[in-house]
């Protein structure tokens, strides 16, 4: 099969490249390198392109045969998106119309990474995928006009596709969020600062992400859907730092400051339509087991 991933030398994407080339896959991967690494992708493995989805040009060179094109590529984190609005605007809506009509033209499948902030603030828990869309900043306003475009193309240009809402995803070779700076202060003896502290997040580590992401690119019932793909549990600040203290050994102390307004507070997916879509049954990896493997690996 041969495939395009859009953000494919970043953090989920590399590891998706991963899985896609160590199945024989014919793999493209267009990025800009805004925050993805050349270095995450395998030397002779896969066909690079170092460029930009608003780029109609470059992205339609890219995806030439596609079958199936994953789009991961955007302004990827919450508060990137507070400091730079208009880059958000422009790659992940703007971007994302480029990525779903060049898909759209060329009759390939496409796998969108959409995300929990849709939901905003959930007025329950566990959260289902019929939970009102109520983003509560501006990257999840664009993750859910993102969905929006694709069942508007679905509609008028027989798109076929499928939209993936993550959670918080962690592994190797993030870097810049929580996990991974909460791991380089307690390796210094820094203290670990909580904004809030008693948010309610759902992590995931990043192959079983990719698992449940791979496991729509066969899939009819997967096709013109949006699913939750997390972990099924949920775990509070605290005890994402007292689990990183454990992993290090580190004395670090754990501080509380006040919340950031822009950030949602409680999310935990619901799994069963996740589960029915892809046939996935097995327990995603508990947190702890998690940040031990993180901290082992070295590469965050």
């Amino acid at each position: 099969m041969k495939c395009l991933v859009t953000g494919g030398a970043g953090f989920i994407g590399s590891h998706l490249v991963d899985s896609l080339v160590g199945d024989g896959h014919n793999v493209t991967v267009l990025d800009n390198l805004y925050r993805g690494r050349r270095s995450n992708l395998r030397p002779g493995k896969v066909r690079f392109v170092k460029g930009d989805i608003r780029n109609r040009r470059t992205l339609a060179a890219a995806a030439r045969g596609a079958e199936v094109i994953y789009h991961l590529a955007s302004q990827a984190t919450v508060m990137s998106s507070v400091e730079d609005p208009e880059y958000t605007i422009s790659t992940n809506i703007g971007g994302t119309y480029n990525v779903i009509d060049v898909a759209a033209r060329a009759g390939a499948r496409l796998l969108f990474a959409s995300s929990r902030e849709v939901y905003g603030d959930a007025s329950r828990l566990p959260v289902r995928e019929d939970h009102p869309l109520r983003p509560k900043n501006l990257y999840g306003a664009s993750k859910v006009a993102g969905e929006a475009l694709c069942r508007g193309l679905e509609r008028v240009r027989g798109l076929r596709w499928t939209a993936f809402r993550l959670s918080n995803v962690y592994g190797p070779r993030d870097f810049g969020r929580v996990i991974p700076r909460f791991i380089q202060n307690a390796r210094k003896g820094d203290d670990i600062v909580l904004y809030g502290g008693r948010q309610v997040i759902d992590f995931i580590w990043v192959e079983d992400a990719v698992r449940f992401m791979r496991a729509a690119e066969s899939s009819t019932r997967a096709e013109g859907v949006a699913y939750n793909v997390g972990s099924g549990r949920a775990s509070n600040l605290g005890e994402l730092a007292q689990a990183i203290l454990k992993a290090t050994g580190s004395g670090s102390r754990v501080r509380r400051e006040p919340g950031r307004p822009m950030e949602v507070g409680r999310f935990q997916a619901d799994l069963a339509l996740a589960r029915q879509i892809t046939g996935i049954r097995d327990r995603p990896l508990d947190l702890e087991s998690g940040i031990r493997r993180l901290v082992e690996s070295g590469e965050f």
